[in-house]
Formats: structure tokens, C-alpha cells, sequence
């Protein structure tokens, strides 16, 4: 299997969903929420999806739906219209819901915490196993690791101002990372004093380079 793990950019891209039923619903959710254009076609959509911005068309012109499309996804009982819209889809990127190994794409399980997200694929063997597995994730990451997040990044965005080497930058990240005094402010929630910490480590011993 030669597919890798990316994240990229859907905003304005136009997605065309085959199919209205849950599946279809959760990738239409997904691709909304990102700033995406989607247009499915069925019967009917939740009004939650209508108030998103997302189209229903009926099952008719769906030729002209590819030719409109970024990204196709096909997410229909109907096995032969699956089929033909992945026949007419050549050259584009499309997610084959019905049969996630014929597609170019896959949409795997992914959740956010805080402003991070985590994805999960098992390859197709086991969505349910791969449900589980965020659960578990879910259970262990805390508070004081997202706060670690939003502390890492704080520090390379000053450490990108004041120096170029990458090794220099590296080397800081890693003490801060292991600084106890601000492990501690962390566990207690002081973000900003944490912060505080980091701009003077920084602004210190740089000063002696």
C-alpha cells in the first residue's frame, strides 16, 4: 500500500459527496468545518449541514458534480453508481467510503484536543478497534500536555527571531522541555508565568553565546 499520512489545506476546495447517509453526514461535517465547499447527493440532509452551507442535488448530473469537484467522495449503498463515479473520477482525488483501498485518499478517524488534532487509521482493518484506540489516547493526554504544546511553540516563535541555527534552537526547546520550574507553572495552570520563564532562559543565555 503506497499511501502516507498528510494533512492539506481545503478551504474553498469544492468536495462532492455521493450519498446522504451517516457516513456521507460525517464527511460532509468534516469538510465543512474546514472551510470546504460540499455538495452531496441523495435524498435529504440534516438542517445542521444546511445551516454549515453544505448543497443537496439530486441524484442527476452527477457528471457535471465531478467536473465541479476538488475531491470526490463516495459514500452510497448504491454499488453501481459508487462504481461509475469512481470510473468518471480519473485524476481527481477521491475517497472511496464504500471501499477505502480503490481510493487515492482516506479520511481517517481524527479528533481534537484543545487545538491539536490526532488522527488514527489501521490501514482498513479495524474501524472499530481504531475507535478504541482514541479513547485511549483521549484518557492519557492532559491538561499540563497541551499547555507543554502551547509553551514549545511560544518558545520557537522568539527563538526563530533571535537566532538562525537550528541546532541552537533544538538544544533550547529540549531544556525547556525539561525545565522543572516550568513543568511546575504548567501543573498549576500559570501558562502566562510559564511564559515569563521561557523569555528570560532565552533572552539570558543567549546573551552568553
Amino acid at each position: 500500500m503506497g499511501k502516507t499520512s498528510l494533512f492539506f489545506e481545503v478551504e474553498n476546495k469544492n468536495v462532492f459527496i455521493l450519498g446522504t447517509g451517516e457516513v456521507a453526514t460525517r464527511r460532509a461535517h468534516r469538510f465543512l468545518d474546514k472551510g470546504a465547499n460540499v455538495i452531496l447527493a441523495g435524498n435529504s440532509i440534516d438542517e445542521e449541514l444546511t445551516k454549515k452551507g453544505a448543497i443537496l442535488t439530486p441524484l442527476k448530473d452527477l457528471d457535471e458534480m465531478v467536473k465541479w469537484s476538488d475531491i470526490v467522495i463516495t459514500a452510497s449503498g448504491d454499488e453501481k453508481l459508487c462504481e461509475y463515479i469512481a470510473s468518471i473520477s480519473q485524476g481527481k482525488l477521491i475517497n472511496r467510503a464504500d471501499k477505502p483501498e480503490k481510493g487515492n485518499i482516506i479520511a481517517p478517524t481524527s479528533f481534537l484536543i484543545d487545538d491539536i488534532e490526532i488522527s488514527i487509521y489501521t490501514n482498513g482493518q479495524s474501524p472499530l478497534m481504531a475507535r478504541e484506540l482514541r479513547k485511549k489516547i483521549q484518557s492519557i493526554i492532559t491538561e499540563e500536555d497541551i499547555l507543554e504544546i502551547k509553551i514549545q511553540d511560544h518558545a520557537r516563535k522568539i527563538l526563530k527571531e533571535k537566532t538562525e541555527s537550528q541546532r541552537l534552537r533544538r538544544e533550547y526547546l529540549e531544556n525547556i522541555l525539561k525545565d522543572e520550574e516550568i513543568k511546575q507553572c504548567l501543573k498549576e495552570n500559570k501558562l502566562d508565568d510559564a511564559k515569563e520563564l521561557v523569555e528570560n532562559f532565552i533572552n539570558s543565555n543567549l546573551s552568553k553565546e
